[in-house]
C-alpha cells in the first residue's frame, strides 16, 4: 500500500479537491447513431488539435475541453438503444477513438475506461443499475477508474491487491489505494476493483464526492501528460449496494467486455500513429531540407525519403484495415449468442490489431525525426510528444502477450483467458 502521507504531499496543480461539476443534461446532446457519433467526434478532434501541443508541453489538465465531451453526447454512443442511447458499432467506437486521439492522445485515451466500464456494465450489471448508470451517462456524467494497485507483496499482478469492500455494522465500507487512474480525477463516478468478504472480484461503481474518497493529481509520466492517471484512495468509503457490480461473474462466461476494452487501446495506438504520420508529412513539406547528394531542390522529392513515407503509409493502412477487421468481427459476433469459441475469436481479432497499431505508433513516431531532420528535434516544435505518447500508452499491456495469446490460439486451440486485457 501507499504510505498516505506521501499520497497527502503529492503534487496538485489543480486547486485543492477540486471535484468536476455535474454537466447541465439540457446542454448535453442526445447522439442517435453512427454516422451522428463520426460527426460529433470530428467536430471535437477540429477543437482539441489545436491546443494539444501546448497542454502536453505545459502539462494543462483538460477541464474545459472534457466539458465539451460531455456536451458532445460522446459518451453515450455505447449506451444500447433500448435504454436511450445510439447503441454505435464497435467499428464505429474503435473510429471515434482514432479520431479523437489524433487530435490529442491524452483527450483520446481519459474517455476509455468509460466505455470499458460500460462493456462491463453491459455484461454484468442488473437490468436497475443499467437504467440507473445509463441514464447518469446519458446525462453527460462520465466514469473514470481506480485502477490497478502498485506492485507489492500483497498485489504480484494487475488483478491482485489488497483493495477490500468489507460488510460492517454500519453497511459496506471500501478502502484501497490504487494508480494509474486514467480520468479519475475528471470523472463524476469511480469504479474500481475490490475483493468482497468472500475473496471475490467486485466493482465499485463510487461517486467521486463520496466520503473518504481522494484523487491525487500525482501522475508523472513522460507521456499521456494530461490523463491525469494517477492515485486514488478509498478510506472507509461507505458504498451502497446498487452500486456493486459481481465482475467475478465474468471470469467464468463468454464475454466481449475485454475485446472491447482492446479494441480501445488499439484504436488509440492508431490515433498517435496518424498524427505521428501527419506531421511528419507536414514537416517535411514546409521545413525539411534535401540531403546534398540528392539532387533535388526540396526534401519532398528525395527518392530514398519517398520510398520510407510510402513504408509508412503501408503500415498505417494495414493496421487501420486489421483494426477494421476487428470491429466488424466483434460487431458479427454480438449479435448472436456469445459462446466460448466466439469470445475467444474476438479476443484473438482483437489482438492482432493491437499488434499492428503497437508497431505502427512507435515507428511513425520515431520514424518521424529521420523524415524530418535535425530541426524537427527543437523542443519548440514538441514533436517528441507523439513517441512519448506512443511509449507510454503502448505499455499498457504488453504486445508480447498479444503474439503469445494468437500463437497459442493458432498452435494449440488455447482459449484466451477472461479479463479487460483479452
Amino acid at each position: 500500500m501507499t504510505d498516505l502521507s506521501d499520497i497527502h504531499a503529492a503534487r496538485q496543480p489543480d486547486a485543492a479537491g477540486r471535484e468536476p461539476a455535474l454537466p447541465d443534461p439540457a446542454t448535453v446532446r442526445r447522439i442517435q447513431d453512427d454516422a451522428e457519433a463520426i460527426d460529433a467526434a470530428r467536430a471535437l478532434a477540429g477543437i482539441f488539435r489545436a491546443g494539444a501541443s501546448v497542454r502536453d508541453r505545459e502539462r494543462i489538465l483538460p477541464w474545459k475541453e472534457l466539458d465539451r465531451w460531455s456536451e458532445s453526447g460522446l459518451g453515450g454512443i455505447t449506451v444500447p438503444k433500448a435504454h436511450g442511447g445510439a447503441g454505435v458499432s464497435y467499428a464505429t467506437l474503435a473510429e471515434v477513438f482514432t479520431i479523437l486521439s489524433a487530435a490529442d492522445a491524452s483527450l483520446g485515451q481519459i474517455p476509455q475506461n468509460h466505455f470499458g466500464l460500460l462493456g462491463v456494465l453491459r455484461e454484468a450489471g442488473t437490468e436497475a443499475q443499467k437504467r440507473r448508470f445509463y441514464a447518469e451517462v446519458l446525462a453527460g456524467q462520465r466514469l473514470g477508474n481506480a485502477g490497478p494497485e502498485r506492485r507489492s507483496a500483497e498485489s504480484q499482478t494487475i488483478l491482485d491487491g489488497t483493495t477490500r469492500l468489507r460488510r460492517t455494522a454500519h453497511g459496506l465500507r471500501l478502502s484501497g489505494t490504487r494508480f494509474y487512474s486514467t480520468g479519475a480525477l475528471f470523472a463524476h463516478r469511480v469504479p474500481t476493483r475490490a475483493l468482497d468478504d468472500e475473496g471475490r472480484a467486485v466493482q465499485v461503481w463510487v461517486p467521486r464526492s463520496a466520503a473518504g474518497l481522494s484523487v491525487v493529481e500525482d501522475w508523472s509520466s513522460f507521456g499521456q501528460r494530461t490523463t491525469a492517471s494517477g492515485t486514488v484512495v478509498f478510506d472507509h468509503v461507505s458504498v451502497a449496494e446498487s452500486d456493486v457490480i459481481p465482475v467475478w461473474q465474468l471470469a467464468d462466461r463468454p464475454g466481449l467486455y475485454g475485446a472491447n476494452s482492446q479494441l480501445i487501446q488499439a484504436a488509440i495506438d492508431l490515433g498517435i500513429a496518424q498524427a505521428a504520420f501527419d506531421d511528419a508529412i507536414a514537416f517535411v513539406r514546409q521545413h525539411a531540407r534535401p540531403w546534398i547528394d540528392a539532387g533535388v531542390a526540396r526534401a519532398s522529392e528525395d527518392p530514398h525519403l519517398i520510398g520510407d513515407v510510402g513504408r509508412l503509409a503501408i503500415e498505417l493502412e494495414a493496421a487501420r484495415e486489421v483494426l477494421g477487421e476487428a470491429a466488424q468481427t466483434l460487431d458479427a459476433i454480438a449479435k448472436q449468442p456469445l459462446t466460448e469459441a466466439s469470445s475467444a475469436q474476438a479476443s484473438v481479432a482483437v489482438a492482432e490489431a493491437k499488434v499492428l497499431t503497437t508497431e505502427a505508433a512507435l515507428h511513425a513516431s520515431e520514424k518521424l525525426f529521420e523524415l524530418a531532420g535535425s530541426s524537427a528535434t527543437r523542443a519548440g516544435h514538441n514533436l517528441d510528444r507523439h513517441w512519448r505518447n506512443a511509449r507510454t500508452h503502448t505499455l499498457h499491456d504488453p504486445v508480447r502477450w498479444k503474439l503469445h495469446l494468437i500463437g497459442n490460439y493458432s498452435l494449440n486451440n488455447a482459449l484466451p483467458k477472461r479479463h479487460s486485457w483479452n
